[in-house]
Protein backbone atom coordinates (compact mmCIF):
# COMPACT_ATOMS: atom_id res chain seq x y z
CA UNK A 1 0.00 0.00 0.00
CA UNK A 2 1.33 3.42 -0.91
CA UNK A 3 1.90 6.11 1.72
CA UNK A 4 -1.10 8.02 0.38
CA UNK A 5 -3.42 5.04 0.67
CA UNK A 6 -2.08 4.17 4.09
CA UNK A 7 -2.68 7.71 5.29
CA UNK A 8 -6.20 7.72 3.87
CA UNK A 9 -6.99 4.55 5.81
CA UNK A 10 -5.44 5.98 8.97
CA UNK A 11 -7.55 9.11 8.59
CA UNK A 12 -10.71 7.01 8.59
CA UNK A 13 -9.50 5.05 11.62
CA UNK A 14 -8.71 8.26 13.48
CA UNK A 15 -12.19 9.55 12.65
CA UNK A 16 -13.64 6.41 14.21
CA UNK A 17 -11.52 6.93 17.35
CA UNK A 18 -12.69 10.54 17.66
CA UNK A 19 -16.29 9.48 17.20
CA UNK A 20 -15.91 6.83 19.89
CA UNK A 21 -14.50 9.33 22.38
CA UNK A 22 -17.21 11.87 21.65
CA UNK A 23 -19.90 9.22 21.98
CA UNK A 24 -18.48 8.09 25.33
CA UNK A 25 -18.70 11.70 26.56
CA UNK A 26 -22.38 11.84 25.61
CA UNK A 27 -21.98 14.29 22.73
CA UNK A 28 -25.48 14.57 21.10
CA UNK A 29 -24.12 14.84 17.56
CA UNK A 30 -21.92 11.74 18.00
CA UNK A 31 -24.83 9.80 19.48
CA UNK A 32 -27.07 10.77 16.57
CA UNK A 33 -24.44 9.70 14.04
CA UNK A 34 -24.07 6.30 15.70
CA UNK A 35 -27.80 5.68 16.14
CA UNK A 36 -28.33 6.28 12.43
CA UNK A 37 -26.23 3.24 11.49
CA UNK A 38 -25.88 0.97 14.56
CA UNK A 39 -28.42 -0.62 16.89
CA UNK A 40 -28.41 1.13 20.26
CA UNK A 41 -29.54 -2.08 21.98
CA UNK A 42 -26.12 -3.70 21.82
CA UNK A 43 -22.86 -2.94 23.57
CA UNK A 44 -20.82 -0.83 21.18
CA UNK A 45 -17.37 -1.95 20.09
CA UNK A 46 -14.69 -0.11 18.17
CA UNK A 47 -15.85 -2.00 15.08
CA UNK A 48 -19.23 -0.27 15.34
CA UNK A 49 -17.63 3.17 15.11
CA UNK A 50 -15.60 2.03 12.11
CA UNK A 51 -18.89 0.89 10.58
CA UNK A 52 -20.41 4.35 11.08
CA UNK A 53 -17.43 6.01 9.40
CA UNK A 54 -17.68 3.59 6.49
CA UNK A 55 -21.42 4.21 6.06
CA UNK A 56 -20.91 7.96 6.16
CA UNK A 57 -18.27 7.52 3.49
CA UNK A 58 -20.73 5.77 1.18
CA UNK A 59 -19.65 2.16 1.86
CA UNK A 60 -21.77 -0.68 3.16
CA UNK A 61 -19.25 -1.75 5.81
CA UNK A 62 -15.77 -1.07 7.13
CA UNK A 63 -14.23 -4.10 5.39
CA UNK A 64 -15.62 -2.81 2.09
CA UNK A 65 -14.27 0.69 2.65
CA UNK A 66 -10.89 -0.75 3.61
CA UNK A 67 -10.87 -3.06 0.61
CA UNK A 68 -11.71 -0.18 -1.72
CA UNK A 69 -8.66 1.72 -0.48
CA UNK A 70 -6.37 -1.32 -0.53
CA UNK A 71 -7.47 -2.45 -3.97
CA UNK A 72 -6.86 1.05 -5.27
CA UNK A 73 -3.22 0.62 -4.26
CA UNK A 74 -2.87 -2.74 -6.01
CA UNK A 75 -1.33 -3.15 -9.41
CA UNK A 76 -3.62 -4.38 -12.16
CA UNK A 77 -2.02 -7.82 -11.97
CA UNK A 78 -2.67 -7.95 -8.21
CA UNK A 79 -6.30 -6.95 -8.66
CA UNK A 80 -6.77 -9.59 -11.36
CA UNK A 81 -5.28 -12.24 -9.07
CA UNK A 82 -7.58 -11.15 -6.23
CA UNK A 83 -10.56 -11.34 -8.58
CA UNK A 84 -9.59 -14.89 -9.54
CA UNK A 85 -9.49 -15.89 -5.87
CA UNK A 86 -12.84 -14.22 -5.17
CA UNK A 87 -14.49 -16.08 -8.06
CA UNK A 88 -13.04 -19.39 -6.88
CA UNK A 89 -14.16 -18.97 -3.26
CA UNK A 90 -17.43 -17.19 -3.98
CA UNK A 91 -16.42 -13.97 -2.20
CA UNK A 92 -19.07 -12.04 -4.07
CA UNK A 93 -18.65 -8.68 -2.36
CA UNK A 94 -14.96 -8.71 -3.30
CA UNK A 95 -15.89 -9.50 -6.90
CA UNK A 96 -18.39 -6.65 -6.91
CA UNK A 97 -15.93 -4.13 -5.48
CA UNK A 98 -13.15 -5.04 -7.89
CA UNK A 99 -15.40 -4.84 -10.93
CA UNK A 100 -17.04 -1.63 -9.76
CA UNK A 101 -13.62 -0.04 -9.45
CA UNK A 102 -12.38 -1.40 -12.78
CA UNK A 103 -15.07 -2.94 -15.04
CA UNK A 104 -12.39 -3.77 -17.60
CA UNK A 105 -10.50 -5.94 -15.11
CA UNK A 106 -12.32 -9.03 -16.34
CA UNK A 107 -10.44 -8.67 -19.63
CA UNK A 108 -7.07 -9.19 -17.96
CA UNK A 109 -7.09 -12.84 -19.05
CA UNK A 110 -9.38 -15.43 -20.59
CA UNK A 111 -9.70 -17.33 -17.31
CA UNK A 112 -11.47 -14.38 -15.69
CA UNK A 113 -13.75 -13.87 -18.68
CA UNK A 114 -14.74 -17.52 -18.55
CA UNK A 115 -15.27 -17.52 -14.76
CA UNK A 116 -17.51 -14.45 -15.20
CA UNK A 117 -19.46 -16.11 -18.06
CA UNK A 118 -18.58 -13.33 -20.52
CA UNK A 119 -19.82 -15.20 -23.59
CA UNK A 120 -19.00 -12.55 -26.18
CA UNK A 121 -15.45 -12.07 -24.92
CA UNK A 122 -14.83 -15.83 -24.84
CA UNK A 123 -16.26 -16.27 -28.31
CA UNK A 124 -14.08 -13.47 -29.67
CA UNK A 125 -10.95 -14.95 -28.09
CA UNK A 126 -11.59 -18.40 -29.53
CA UNK A 127 -12.50 -17.06 -32.97
CA UNK A 128 -9.14 -15.26 -32.96
CA UNK A 129 -7.22 -18.29 -31.71
CA UNK A 130 -9.01 -21.65 -31.42
CA UNK A 131 -6.24 -23.06 -29.22
CA UNK A 132 -7.29 -20.60 -26.49
CA UNK A 133 -10.11 -23.03 -25.63
CA UNK A 134 -7.58 -25.49 -24.22
CA UNK A 135 -4.58 -23.35 -23.27
CA UNK A 136 -3.87 -23.30 -19.54
CA UNK A 137 -4.31 -19.93 -17.80
CA UNK A 138 -2.36 -19.94 -14.55
CA UNK A 139 -2.70 -23.49 -13.22
CA UNK A 140 -6.08 -24.38 -14.74
CA UNK A 141 -7.37 -24.89 -18.25
CA UNK A 142 -10.36 -22.83 -19.52
CA UNK A 143 -12.98 -25.51 -18.75
CA UNK A 144 -11.68 -25.66 -15.17
CA UNK A 145 -11.91 -21.89 -14.74
CA UNK A 146 -15.56 -22.29 -15.67
CA UNK A 147 -16.22 -25.31 -13.47
CA UNK A 148 -14.58 -23.90 -10.33
CA UNK A 149 -16.19 -20.46 -10.52
CA UNK A 150 -18.87 -19.79 -7.91
CA UNK A 151 -20.10 -16.64 -9.63
CA UNK A 152 -23.34 -18.34 -10.69
CA UNK A 153 -24.58 -17.77 -7.13
CA UNK A 154 -23.98 -14.04 -7.51
CA UNK A 155 -25.59 -13.86 -10.93
CA UNK A 156 -27.92 -16.84 -11.54
CA UNK A 157 -29.34 -15.04 -14.56
CA UNK A 158 -26.06 -15.83 -16.36
CA UNK A 159 -26.85 -19.56 -16.45
CA UNK A 160 -27.63 -19.57 -20.19
CA UNK A 161 -24.38 -17.77 -21.02
CA UNK A 162 -22.47 -20.11 -18.70
CA UNK A 163 -23.69 -23.18 -20.57
CA UNK A 164 -23.00 -21.48 -23.90
CA UNK A 165 -19.40 -20.84 -22.78
CA UNK A 166 -19.09 -24.50 -21.78
CA UNK A 167 -20.41 -25.61 -25.16
CA UNK A 168 -18.03 -23.24 -26.95
CA UNK A 169 -15.03 -24.64 -25.07
CA UNK A 170 -15.97 -28.28 -25.66
CA UNK A 171 -16.65 -27.70 -29.34
CA UNK A 172 -13.10 -26.35 -29.67
CA UNK A 173 -11.32 -29.24 -28.01
CA UNK A 174 -11.80 -28.87 -24.26
CA UNK A 175 -12.19 -32.16 -22.38
CA UNK A 176 -15.16 -32.67 -20.07
CA UNK A 177 -12.93 -34.93 -17.96
CA UNK A 178 -10.19 -32.32 -17.63
CA UNK A 179 -8.64 -32.04 -14.19
CA UNK A 180 -5.84 -30.33 -12.34
CA UNK A 181 -3.63 -31.24 -9.43
CA UNK A 182 -3.91 -29.02 -6.34
CA UNK A 183 -0.30 -29.96 -5.55
CA UNK A 184 2.39 -28.53 -7.87
CA UNK A 185 4.07 -31.91 -8.43
CA UNK A 186 1.06 -34.11 -7.75
CA UNK A 187 -0.34 -36.72 -10.12
CA UNK A 188 -3.79 -36.84 -8.56
CA UNK A 189 -6.29 -34.55 -10.29
CA UNK A 190 -9.55 -32.87 -9.34
CA UNK A 191 -12.02 -33.03 -12.20
CA UNK A 192 -14.16 -30.39 -13.85
CA UNK A 193 -17.22 -32.35 -12.71
CA UNK A 194 -16.11 -32.20 -9.08
CA UNK A 195 -15.45 -28.48 -9.45
CA UNK A 196 -18.87 -27.71 -10.87
CA UNK A 197 -21.06 -30.07 -8.89
CA UNK A 198 -19.35 -30.16 -5.49
CA UNK A 199 -16.91 -27.26 -5.14
CA UNK A 200 -19.18 -24.64 -6.73
CA UNK A 201 -22.51 -26.40 -6.02
CA UNK A 202 -23.36 -25.52 -9.63
CA UNK A 203 -26.00 -28.12 -10.45
CA UNK A 204 -26.76 -26.83 -13.95
CA UNK A 205 -23.14 -27.02 -15.10
CA UNK A 206 -22.59 -30.36 -13.38
CA UNK A 207 -25.61 -31.80 -15.17
CA UNK A 208 -24.40 -30.40 -18.49
CA UNK A 209 -20.96 -31.99 -18.04
CA UNK A 210 -22.51 -35.37 -17.29
CA UNK A 211 -24.79 -35.06 -20.30
CA UNK A 212 -21.68 -34.45 -22.41
CA UNK A 213 -20.11 -37.66 -21.12
CA UNK A 214 -18.12 -36.61 -18.04
CA UNK A 215 -17.05 -39.58 -15.94
CA UNK A 216 -19.16 -39.72 -12.74
CA UNK A 217 -16.62 -42.07 -11.15
CA UNK A 218 -13.82 -39.54 -10.70
CA UNK A 219 -12.90 -40.54 -7.11
CA UNK A 220 -14.27 -37.27 -5.70
CA UNK A 221 -17.70 -36.20 -6.90
CA UNK A 222 -19.82 -38.96 -5.36
CA UNK A 223 -18.17 -38.56 -1.96
CA UNK A 224 -18.48 -34.78 -1.88
CA UNK A 225 -22.03 -34.77 -3.25
CA UNK A 226 -23.13 -36.04 0.17
CA UNK A 227 -21.84 -32.83 1.80
CA UNK A 228 -24.04 -30.34 -0.02
CA UNK A 229 -27.09 -30.49 2.24
CA UNK A 230 -29.36 -31.83 -0.50
CA UNK A 231 -29.67 -35.00 -2.58
CA UNK A 232 -29.91 -33.43 -6.05
CA UNK A 233 -26.24 -33.85 -6.93
CA UNK A 234 -26.08 -37.37 -5.51
CA UNK A 235 -29.17 -38.46 -7.43
CA UNK A 236 -27.78 -36.89 -10.60
CA UNK A 237 -24.50 -38.78 -10.30
CA UNK A 238 -26.24 -42.07 -9.63
CA UNK A 239 -28.52 -41.59 -12.64
CA UNK A 240 -25.42 -41.13 -14.78
CA UNK A 241 -23.77 -44.31 -13.58
CA UNK A 242 -21.80 -43.40 -10.48
CA UNK A 243 -20.89 -46.55 -8.57
CA UNK A 244 -20.77 -46.18 -4.78
CA UNK A 245 -19.40 -49.66 -4.11
CA UNK A 246 -15.69 -49.41 -3.29
CA UNK A 247 -15.90 -45.71 -2.40
CA UNK A 248 -16.26 -43.90 0.92
CA UNK A 249 -19.49 -42.16 -0.11
CA UNK A 250 -21.68 -44.22 2.23
CA UNK A 251 -19.58 -43.57 5.36
CA UNK A 252 -19.52 -39.88 4.45
CA UNK A 253 -23.31 -39.76 4.03
CA UNK A 254 -23.61 -41.25 7.50
CA UNK A 255 -21.75 -38.22 8.88
CA UNK A 256 -24.91 -36.21 8.21
CA UNK A 257 -27.54 -38.64 9.54
CA UNK A 258 -29.36 -38.37 6.19
CA UNK A 259 -31.54 -41.43 5.69
CA UNK A 260 -32.47 -40.50 2.11
CA UNK A 261 -28.82 -40.27 1.05
CA UNK A 262 -28.05 -43.57 2.75
CA UNK A 263 -30.98 -45.25 1.04
CA UNK A 264 -29.96 -43.96 -2.39
CA UNK A 265 -26.41 -45.23 -1.97
CA UNK A 266 -27.48 -48.64 -0.66
CA UNK A 267 -29.97 -49.11 -3.48
CA UNK A 268 -27.21 -48.19 -5.94
CA UNK A 269 -25.00 -50.97 -4.62
CA UNK A 270 -22.97 -49.55 -1.75
CA UNK A 271 -21.68 -52.39 0.44
CA UNK A 272 -22.44 -51.58 4.10
CA UNK A 273 -19.66 -53.92 5.26
CA UNK A 274 -16.94 -52.64 2.96
CA UNK A 275 -13.81 -50.89 4.16
CA UNK A 276 -12.27 -48.92 1.32
CA UNK A 277 -8.60 -48.52 0.32
CA UNK A 278 -6.48 -45.40 0.50
CA UNK A 279 -7.65 -42.38 -1.46
CA UNK A 280 -5.86 -41.75 -4.78
CA UNK A 281 -4.70 -38.37 -3.46
CA UNK A 282 -2.74 -40.12 -0.73
CA UNK A 283 -5.04 -38.85 2.02
CA UNK A 284 -6.40 -41.56 4.33
CA UNK A 285 -9.97 -42.56 3.59
CA UNK A 286 -12.70 -43.53 6.00
CA UNK A 287 -12.20 -47.29 6.34
CA UNK A 288 -14.93 -47.95 8.88
CA UNK A 289 -17.90 -50.31 8.23
CA UNK A 290 -21.22 -48.53 8.00
CA UNK A 291 -22.81 -49.75 11.25
CA UNK A 292 -19.81 -48.62 13.27
CA UNK A 293 -19.87 -45.30 11.44
CA UNK A 294 -23.59 -44.84 12.09
CA UNK A 295 -23.07 -45.60 15.77
CA UNK A 296 -20.26 -43.09 16.27
CA UNK A 297 -21.80 -40.32 14.16
CA UNK A 298 -25.02 -40.25 16.17
CA UNK A 299 -27.19 -41.63 13.37
CA UNK A 300 -30.79 -42.60 14.01
CA UNK A 301 -32.26 -46.04 14.53
CA UNK A 302 -33.99 -45.57 11.17
CA UNK A 303 -30.62 -45.49 9.43
CA UNK A 304 -29.36 -48.53 11.37
CA UNK A 305 -32.48 -50.42 10.28
CA UNK A 306 -31.73 -49.47 6.68
CA UNK A 307 -28.15 -50.72 6.95
CA UNK A 308 -29.26 -54.00 8.50
CA UNK A 309 -31.87 -54.44 5.75
CA UNK A 310 -29.09 -54.19 3.16
CA UNK A 311 -26.88 -56.73 4.93
CA UNK A 312 -24.75 -54.83 7.43
CA UNK A 313 -23.04 -57.22 9.86
CA UNK A 314 -24.35 -56.34 13.37
CA UNK A 315 -21.60 -58.17 15.29
CA UNK A 316 -18.52 -57.47 13.13
CA UNK A 317 -15.54 -56.06 15.00
CA UNK A 318 -13.70 -53.00 13.78
CA UNK A 319 -10.78 -51.57 15.70
CA UNK A 320 -11.68 -54.04 18.43
CA UNK A 321 -15.27 -52.83 18.84
CA UNK A 322 -18.67 -54.16 17.83
CA UNK A 323 -21.30 -51.70 16.54
CA UNK A 324 -23.01 -51.96 19.93
CA UNK A 325 -19.80 -51.08 21.77
CA UNK A 326 -19.19 -48.19 19.39
CA UNK A 327 -22.69 -46.83 20.09
CA UNK A 328 -22.04 -47.06 23.84
CA UNK A 329 -18.62 -45.38 23.57
CA UNK A 330 -20.02 -42.44 21.59
CA UNK A 331 -23.15 -42.12 23.69
CA UNK A 332 -25.57 -43.10 20.91
CA UNK A 333 -27.99 -44.68 23.35
CA UNK A 334 -30.98 -45.13 21.00
CA UNK A 335 -28.86 -47.20 18.60
CA UNK A 336 -27.23 -49.12 21.46
CA UNK A 337 -30.67 -49.96 22.90
CA UNK A 338 -31.95 -51.03 19.48
CA UNK A 339 -28.97 -53.35 18.87
CA UNK A 340 -29.36 -54.76 22.37
CA UNK A 341 -33.06 -55.39 21.75
CA UNK A 342 -32.19 -57.24 18.55
CA UNK A 343 -29.72 -59.47 20.40
CA UNK A 344 -26.54 -57.90 19.03
CA UNK A 345 -25.07 -56.61 22.31
CA UNK A 346 -21.90 -58.25 23.64
CA UNK A 347 -20.21 -57.60 27.01
CA UNK A 348 -17.94 -54.56 27.04
CA UNK A 349 -14.27 -54.85 28.01
CA UNK A 350 -12.73 -52.66 30.73
CA UNK A 351 -11.75 -49.73 28.50
CA UNK A 352 -15.10 -49.85 26.70
CA UNK A 353 -16.87 -49.65 30.07
CA UNK A 354 -14.85 -46.57 31.05
CA UNK A 355 -15.46 -44.88 27.69
CA UNK A 356 -19.17 -45.68 27.85
CA UNK A 357 -19.41 -44.28 31.39
CA UNK A 358 -17.80 -41.02 30.20
CA UNK A 359 -20.46 -40.78 27.49
CA UNK A 360 -23.19 -41.43 30.06
CA UNK A 361 -22.09 -38.86 32.61
CA UNK A 362 -21.82 -41.69 35.07
CA UNK A 363 -19.04 -42.65 37.47
CA UNK A 364 -16.22 -44.29 35.54
CA UNK A 365 -15.03 -47.68 36.87
CA UNK A 366 -11.46 -46.43 37.16
CA UNK A 367 -9.12 -44.69 34.71
CA UNK A 368 -8.47 -45.80 31.15
CA UNK A 369 -5.74 -48.30 30.41
CA UNK A 370 -4.18 -45.94 27.87
CA UNK A 371 -1.53 -48.43 26.75
CA UNK A 372 -4.25 -50.70 25.38
CA UNK A 373 -6.29 -48.03 23.61
CA UNK A 374 -6.46 -48.18 19.82
CA UNK A 375 -5.66 -45.16 17.65
CA UNK A 376 -9.42 -44.81 17.10
CA UNK A 377 -10.03 -44.52 20.83
CA UNK A 378 -7.08 -42.19 21.41
CA UNK A 379 -8.54 -39.80 18.84
CA UNK A 380 -12.03 -39.84 20.32
CA UNK A 381 -11.78 -36.21 21.51
CA UNK A 382 -11.16 -34.88 18.01
CA UNK A 383 -14.17 -36.71 16.59
CA UNK A 384 -16.44 -35.53 19.40
CA UNK A 385 -15.25 -31.94 18.91
CA UNK A 386 -16.86 -31.90 15.47
CA UNK A 387 -20.31 -32.18 17.06
CA UNK A 388 -21.84 -29.46 19.29
CA UNK A 389 -22.98 -30.47 22.75
CA UNK A 390 -20.16 -32.85 23.70
CA UNK A 391 -18.23 -30.63 26.12
CA UNK A 392 -19.07 -32.59 29.27
CA UNK A 393 -18.34 -35.86 27.52
CA UNK A 394 -14.91 -34.61 26.43
CA UNK A 395 -14.09 -33.24 29.87
CA UNK A 396 -14.81 -36.65 31.43
CA UNK A 397 -12.64 -38.37 28.83
CA UNK A 398 -9.70 -36.09 29.63
CA UNK A 399 -10.21 -36.78 33.34
CA UNK A 400 -10.19 -40.52 32.53
CA UNK A 401 -6.82 -40.20 30.81
CA UNK A 402 -7.30 -39.26 27.14
CA UNK A 403 -4.61 -36.92 25.77
CA UNK A 404 -6.19 -33.68 24.39
CA UNK A 405 -3.22 -33.12 22.07
CA UNK A 406 -3.77 -36.27 19.99
CA UNK A 407 -4.65 -35.42 16.38
CA UNK A 408 -6.70 -37.08 13.70
CA UNK A 409 -5.39 -38.28 10.32
CA UNK A 410 -5.17 -34.67 9.06
CA UNK A 411 -3.22 -33.40 12.04
CA UNK A 412 -6.21 -31.69 13.66
CA UNK A 413 -6.20 -31.62 17.47
CA UNK A 414 -9.51 -31.07 19.32
CA UNK A 415 -8.66 -27.37 19.77
CA UNK A 416 -8.54 -26.82 16.00
CA UNK A 417 -11.72 -28.80 15.39
CA UNK A 418 -13.65 -26.84 18.03
CA UNK A 419 -12.36 -23.62 16.48
CA UNK A 420 -13.25 -24.66 12.93
CA UNK A 421 -16.82 -25.24 14.08
CA UNK A 422 -16.94 -22.05 16.14
CA UNK A 423 -17.68 -23.82 19.44
CA UNK A 424 -16.79 -21.19 22.04
CA UNK A 425 -17.13 -23.20 25.28
CA UNK A 426 -15.22 -26.14 23.84
CA UNK A 427 -12.51 -23.76 22.65
CA UNK A 428 -12.24 -22.21 26.11
CA UNK A 429 -11.92 -25.66 27.70
CA UNK A 430 -9.14 -26.88 25.42
CA UNK A 431 -7.31 -23.57 25.84
CA UNK A 432 -7.41 -24.10 29.60
CA UNK A 433 -5.30 -27.24 29.07
CA UNK A 434 -2.36 -25.21 27.74
CA UNK A 435 -2.10 -26.30 24.09
CA UNK A 436 0.56 -25.17 21.62
CA UNK A 437 -1.08 -22.29 19.75
CA UNK A 438 1.58 -22.30 17.03
CA UNK A 439 0.97 -25.93 16.09
CA UNK A 440 -0.04 -26.37 12.46
CA UNK A 441 -2.36 -29.04 11.11
CA UNK A 442 -1.87 -30.83 7.80
CA UNK A 443 -3.88 -28.12 6.03
CA UNK A 444 -1.17 -25.63 7.00
CA UNK A 445 -3.14 -23.59 9.53
CA UNK A 446 -2.61 -22.91 13.21
CA UNK A 447 -5.52 -22.63 15.64
CA UNK A 448 -6.39 -19.00 14.79
CA UNK A 449 -6.10 -19.51 11.05
CA UNK A 450 -8.39 -22.54 11.37
CA UNK A 451 -11.02 -20.48 13.19
CA UNK A 452 -10.85 -17.72 10.58
CA UNK A 453 -11.18 -20.23 7.75
CA UNK A 454 -14.05 -21.94 9.56
CA UNK A 455 -15.92 -18.63 9.86
CA UNK A 456 -16.22 -18.69 6.07
CA UNK A 457 -16.44 -22.36 5.16
CA UNK A 458 -17.54 -24.47 8.15
CA UNK A 459 -21.11 -25.79 8.36
CA UNK A 460 -23.48 -23.02 9.41
CA UNK A 461 -24.71 -24.01 12.87
CA UNK A 462 -26.71 -21.91 15.33
CA UNK A 463 -24.12 -22.72 18.03
CA UNK A 464 -21.22 -21.36 16.00
CA UNK A 465 -19.50 -18.22 17.27
CA UNK A 466 -16.25 -17.89 15.36
CA UNK A 467 -15.68 -14.34 16.54
CA UNK A 468 -15.73 -15.48 20.17
CA UNK A 469 -13.33 -18.31 19.35
CA UNK A 470 -10.95 -15.92 17.60
CA UNK A 471 -11.11 -13.56 20.59
CA UNK A 472 -10.28 -16.41 23.01
CA UNK A 473 -7.25 -17.40 20.93
CA UNK A 474 -5.99 -13.84 20.61
CA UNK A 475 -6.41 -13.28 24.34
CA UNK A 476 -4.45 -16.51 24.91
CA UNK A 477 -1.57 -15.23 22.76
CA UNK A 478 -2.22 -16.40 19.20
CA UNK A 479 -0.39 -14.30 16.63
CA UNK A 480 -2.53 -12.39 14.15
CA UNK A 481 -0.61 -12.40 10.88
CA UNK A 482 -1.55 -9.86 8.15
CA UNK A 483 -2.37 -12.60 5.64
CA UNK A 484 -5.05 -13.96 7.99
CA UNK A 485 -7.01 -10.74 7.44
CA UNK A 486 -6.16 -10.34 3.77
CA UNK A 487 -7.31 -13.86 2.89
CA UNK A 488 -10.59 -13.79 4.82
CA UNK A 489 -13.86 -13.33 2.96
CA UNK A 490 -16.09 -13.15 6.04
CA UNK A 491 -16.85 -9.45 6.55
CA UNK A 492 -17.66 -9.75 10.25
CA UNK A 493 -14.46 -11.65 10.94
CA UNK A 494 -12.39 -9.14 8.96
CA UNK A 495 -13.93 -6.29 10.91
CA UNK A 496 -13.29 -8.02 14.23
CA UNK A 497 -9.66 -8.78 13.36
CA UNK A 498 -9.06 -5.23 12.19
CA UNK A 499 -10.57 -3.95 15.41
CA UNK A 500 -8.34 -6.21 17.48
CA UNK A 501 -5.21 -5.28 15.58
CA UNK A 502 -5.86 -1.56 15.85
CA UNK A 503 -6.73 -1.76 19.54
CA UNK A 504 -3.52 -3.70 20.20
CA UNK A 505 -1.25 -1.06 18.70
Amino acid sequence: MSDGNFQELENFKNAARRLRKSHAKGDPEAIARVVKHVSVEKKLRHADFLHVIAREGGHESWPKLKFAIESGAMSRAQRAERLKVALYFGQHWVTEKLLQGDPDLKNDNLGLQIALYDLEAVRAAIETDASAATRVVGIRSPILHLAYSKDIHRRPEKSTDMIAVADLLISHGADVDEGYSPEPEGDYKLSALYGALCHADNFALGRWLLEQGANPNDDESLYHSTELGHTKALELLLRHGAKPDGTNALPRALDFDNAEMVRLLLEAGADPNLTVPDHPSGQPMNTIPSLHQAARRGCSVKIVELLLKFGADPVARWDGHTPYAMAMIYGNRPVAAFLDQKGYAEPLDRNELVLAACADNGPAPGPLDVTHLSDEDKGLLTRLAFIPGNLGHMQRLVSAGLDPDVTDSMGLPPLHVAGWNGLREEMAYFLSLGPDLTRKNDYGGDALDTVIHGSEFAPKRPEADHLACARLLLEAGSVLYPNFIAGCGNEDMVQFLEDWRDASR
